[in-house]
């Protein structure tokens, strides 16, 4: 009886053990990806402006070059222009939406 008392006593440290490396594990990892996250964060927007900013600016050349060279009755810049802005949005969207699903499963490890 005392020698099973001993025995499950030592498999609850070892449990208790485990559960305590891991966490510690998880609060230092989480602690080194801080400043790797601002980074990220940084380049993420500035990645995101730029697939927007590109695309629109491209559609405003074309839509000039289309309104130089065969005028009609609206504005070619606009309408380009125009989607060139819903070209960048859905290419940003994408970028977010891929990012998010990235750090899901490292957020959920970190919630634990």
């Amino acid at each position: 009886m005392v020698d099973e008392l001993k025995v499950k006593e030592s498999r609850d440290k070892q449990t208790l053990a485990n559960q305590v490396g891991t966490k510690a594990e998880r609060k230092l990892r989480a602690q080194r990806n801080v400043t790797r996250t601002i980074w990220l964060g940084l380049g993420m927007m500035g990645l995101i402006g730029w697939s927007v900013t590109i695309p629109t600016l491209l559609g405003a050349v074309v839509g000039l070059w289309l309104d130089k060279h065969y005028p009609v009755s609206f504005s070619w810049t606009l309408t380009m222009l125009l989607i060139g802005l819903i070209i960048g949005c859905f290419n940003a969207w994408h970028w977010v939406t891929k990012e998010y699903h990235k750090m899901q499963p490292e957020q959920e490890d970190n919630n634990e």
